[in-house]
């Protein structure tokens, strides 16, 4: 017998697969055009010469070469300046 009365069933049971997002390529290796070099939600990186950025915010290389990841300053909407690193394929 129970010792709890009407339990219930669990709720957390749905599990969704990982979106394997991250960085693809490090700064200092080469890569060829149309290769991933990060995946990412929102722009935590931004996308600097050589790279283009796709709709869902991931950084492609335009052209063959070898990345590098810089920081660098950028406004808000506020006006406030925060820092950020911008992916560049040299």
């Amino acid at each position: 017998m129970s010792k709890v009365k009407a339990g219930g069933t669990s709720k957390n049971t749905r599990k969704s697969p990982g979106q394997r997002l991250g960085v693809k390529v490090y700064g200092g290796q080469q890569i060829k055009t149309g290769q991933v070099i990060v995946r990412q939600v929102g722009m935590t990186k931004r996308p600097g010469v050589g790279t283009k950025i796709s709709r869902n915010f991931t950084i492609h290389a335009t052209r063959d070469g070898v990345v590098k990841y810089t920081n660098r300053k950028v406004r808000t909407f506020s006006g406030r300046s925060v820092p950020r690193v911008e992916v560049t394929v040299v």
